[in-house]
């Protein structure tokens, strides 16, 4: 059976190569050029797992975690309000793969003109029952008007993507010049990646469906910047040496306790496995709307 992703997704013409890190799937490959990692996961395998997101729930957060999510999503926002020198109520922002709609909600409340775009139906249809403005379908599909946008965001999206330029084109085409696109996924280059190997649990298309491509600093400003746009700023945050499963108590409380203190280091030098990077459309652009 062949293999679902079997170039780079970034555009790179480099062979890849067999890694250190074994997944069920067979070891992840490498592109030598930019660093991209890709599973061995067949079409067949990735298609069944990524029906665990046709859910209502979604994303939505549970009573416990929603004030942190909340907070989260009002820091990514404040940087895009940042970045574009706009207020939330002069910002028009589409969230695509929004799910059921949780980062839409956080944005709506701080008084930005949201929309959204879910391809899973009964997720768009909970976000739609919500009160939200969705569209069920993916991007490409939609026929949006060009240059309509502000924002747009990419949460746990792209590293399910064998062709991530169509995409990221048609964000750039909707973008209004000087519009940010802000693309949320792992790092695998990460101080995480490091300690955990191939244990770290982003990489599990089990505990995560449909995660078959990951993206490091490099790579992912390989591609937006073939596509078109500018890196204004690429962050990361968060470090963890072991997964709880693998541990006893004991030890995971420890290596807890030794991730918070590498927190800040790695925020610094880059290192944190989530990766939030934020992408300019240029005013005037030498690249054509694809």
């Amino acid at each position: 059976m062949t293999r679902y992703i079997d170039s780079c997704p970034v555009g790179c013409r480099s062979e890849f190569a067999p890694t250190s890190l074994v997944l069920p799937e067979g070891p992840l490959l490498r592109c030598p050029e930019c660093g991209q990692l890709v599973s061995q996961s067949t079409e067949e395998r990735y298609l069944e797992s990524m029906q665990e997101f046709d859910d209502p729930r979604g994303t939505l957060p549970d009573s416990a975690s929603s004030s942190r999510r909340f907070a989260l999503g009002k820091k990514w926002l404040d940087r895009i309000s940042q970045l574009l020198q706009k207020s939330p109520r002069e910002t028009r922002l589409l969230d695509v793969g929004c799910s059921s709609g949780a980062f839409l909600h956080t944005a709506k409340k701080l008084g930005f003109s949201v929309e959204g775009v879910e391809p899973a139906p009964k997720a768009a249809k909970a976000a739609s029952d919500s009160g939200l403005p969705v569209h069920c379908g993916f991007l490409q599909d939609m026929s949006l008007p060009p240059e309509s946008f502000d924002a747009i965001t990419l949460f746990e999206v792209i590293e399910h993507l064998k062709d991530p330029s169509s995409l990221v084109r048609e964000c750039r085409r909707i973008l209004k010049p000087g519009g940010i696109l802000l693309v949320g996924t792992g790092n695998a280059e990460s101080w995480t990646v490091s300690s955990e190997k191939a244990g770290w649990e982003y990489f599990s298309i089990t505990n995560h469906g449909g995660h078959v491509s990951f993206y490091n600093p490099i790579s992912i400003r390989k591609l937006a910047e073939s596509c078109g746009f500018e890196t204004a700023r690429i962050d990361t945050r968060n470090v963890r040496l072991v997964e709880r499963h693998n541990a006893s108590p004991a030890l995971y409380r420890v290596s807890k306790f030794a991730s918070e203190l590498l927190n800040f280091p790695a925020k610094l030098s880059g290192k944190g496995h989530d990766m939030q990077s934020y992408f300019r459309k240029p005013q005037a652009s030498p690249l054509q709307s694809r």
